[in-house]
């Protein structure tokens, strides 16, 4: 990745909790100061939209998305984006891992831009933690 030559001051604004980990993460990892971990996670982010965007032609796959389930009007929102998307959906597999985050791990198969729509749309929703797409080329 190219050098950056400058800088741009930015304001954000987290939830106390999510800053206290991240904080304990740039401690244990090193890193001089917040800035320099909050640069590396948003060139890890641009990477992995990269890697995504490269997803093309029949893939096989699996879906990974942690949720809290106390979110108003999520789990139907969930439901309808994953009925919208059926055709590639091949099985899904729903875990409690505490009270209000669940764990979901959904099978799929069909066009890579199919696939990523998917996970895009599940990661955008509001109460979704993480969404992670993996998937494999289908050869003959």
């Amino acid at each position: 990745m190219p050098m950056e030559t400058e800088l741009s001051r930015i304001g954000i604004s987290l939830p106390k909790n999510l800053l206290d980990k991240f904080d304990e993460i740039i401690t244990i990892r090193g890193y001089s100061s917040r800035s320099e971990g909050i640069r590396d996670a948003i060139r890890n982010y641009i990477t992995y939209y990269r890697w995504m965007s490269d997803v093309k032609g029949d893939r096989q796959g699996v879906i990974t998305m942690i949720y809290d389930h106390d979110q108003r009007g999520l789990l139907p929102t969930l439901t309808d984006i994953q009925h919208d998307f059926m055709g590639i959906i091949q099985a899904s597999l729903h875990s409690h891992v505490s009270h209000n985050r669940c764990l979901e791990v959904i099978l799929v198969h069909g066009d890579g831009a199919q696939l990523k729509d998917l996970a895009e749309r599940l990661m955008s929703q509001k109460g979704v933690e993480s969404v992670k797409l993996t998937t494999i080329p289908i050869e003959d």
